[in-house]
């Protein structure tokens, strides 16, 4: 996989609560592309965090409604990934996202 489609497939690390307490049973989140597929998240992960992926779930949320000006929009979607690494791995999504 090319440097080039690794970044268009990783958009960045969801930082929540709900990842902080997943980080700690060696789970991960990133936002992906909308076309993203489990087997390029799982490609993209081990190659730029050099680490060892067992499962990927991939989940799509979907844009909050949201009024301005007595109109009413949606928000932009967006597609997660919840990545479960092996045991004895870690990534440090500050330092590489």
């Amino acid at each position: 996989m090319s440097n080039e489609r690794i970044l268009n497939t990783l958009r960045a690390p969801h930082i929540s609560e709900k990842a902080a307490r997943l980080a700690e049973k060696n789970q991960y989140v990133f936002v992906v592309a909308p076309e993203a597929t489990k087997a390029d998240v799982r490609a993209a992960v081990e190659q730029m965090f050099d680490v060892k992926v067992e499962q990927v779930n991939l989940v799509n949320a979907k844009g909050k409604v949201k009024s301005f000006r007595f109109r009413t929009g949606n928000r932009q979607g967006k597609r997660k990934a919840y990545v479960r690494l092996a045991d004895g791995q870690t990534i440090d999504v500050s330092a590489k996202a």
